[in-house]
């Protein structure tokens, strides 16, 4: 009895396993001769930056500022070499730059004292310290900015699709990812030794430039061949000096302040940009594919 329930259960499974390699075959088959083989996984696509120059002017916004928010007016040009690789610039110049709350309220009333306590961090006066008391400086004027931005980059498009709105609407989108070096131009308070950073002029901008890595993440929608529209996520990390404060350089680490100010002031910034923008593709028609 337990000899014939055995041979049971192994004729079984070797049926099975036939049954299965048959059908394994089979489908191997009909993947290998089928009407659909080589066929692309799409047809009739709209390659819309294959082999296309766009040019793109573009409203930049930074983000999570201290002292001053900066707006950039620019623009991205770039040759897309396929439809997913694309080599180009980008860059803008600062048009705005916005004082924050924050420094609003340094400058007004029950603001940061202006005294000699202070006269190395915050100006007191456009005057000789003590003829002008009650006329100080502006903070602001002491703040750092961006004042241009230039970078070469490669962007990837990685995703595409369509994007539906109310399910009658349908535009054609693409999500991308650009990353290059950015060469920043910025105003920052100069340096000054200890016994000069009390004096008036010594919170005077100066004009630095900084080289840092960027990247950013975007979408890019197509209503028209020609047309396209779209936002973007960029990030800036870089060091800069944004209060003009002496706030490092002495002490265990350089963590304590050293009566003077200088690159050794200077803090990191994961700085970050918003932009929107709007594209024009060269030649204006598409190609598509097969």
């Amino acid at each position: 009895m337990t000899r014939r329930f055995v041979k049971t259960v192994l004729a079984s499974l070797a049926v099975v396993c036939a049954v299965s390699a048959a059908g394994a075959a089979n489908a191997q088959e009909l993947q290998l001769t089928g009407p659909l083989k080589g066929a692309p996984a799409v047809r009739h696509l709209r390659l819309y930056r294959q082999g296309r120059f766009e040019i793109a002017p573009t409203v930049s916004f930074s983000l999570l500022d201290e002292y001053r928010r900066t707006i950039l007016a620019g623009a991205t040009l770039s040759y897309n070499i396929t439809d997913w690789l694309a080599l180009g610039i980008w860059g803008g110049a600062g048009v705005a730059s916005l004082t924050t709350d924050l420094t609003d309220k340094i400058d007004g009333l029950g603001g940061a004292p202006r005294d000699q306590l202070t006269a190395i961090n915050v100006a007191h006066s456009k005057s000789p310290f003590g003829q002008n008391p009650n006329s100080p400086a502006s903070f602001a004027d002491q703040t750092a900015k961006m004042s241009y931005l230039v970078s070469p980059q490669v962007t990837f498009t990685p995703f595409r699709g369509k994007l539906a709105i109310f399910n009658k609407i349908f535009v054609d989108t693409d999500l991308y990812v650009a990353g290059g070096v950015a060469i920043v131009g910025i105003q920052e308070r100069a340096d000054c030794v200890a016994s000069k950073c009390n004096a008036p002029s010594s919170f005077d901008l100066q004009s630095l430039t900084k080289v840092a890595p960027t990247f950013g993440v975007g979408l890019d929608f197509y209503p028209s061949n020609f047309v396209s529209f779209g936002a973007e996520y960029r990030a800036l990390p870089f060091s800069w000096n944004r209060s003009g404060f002496d706030s490092r350089g002495a002490g265990p680490n350089g963590n304590f302040p050293d009566q003077q100010v200088n690159s050794s002031d200077e803090t990191f910034k994961f700085n970050m940009l918003v932009s929107i923008h709007i594209g024009f593709s060269f030649p204006t028609a598409p190609k598509i594919s097969e």
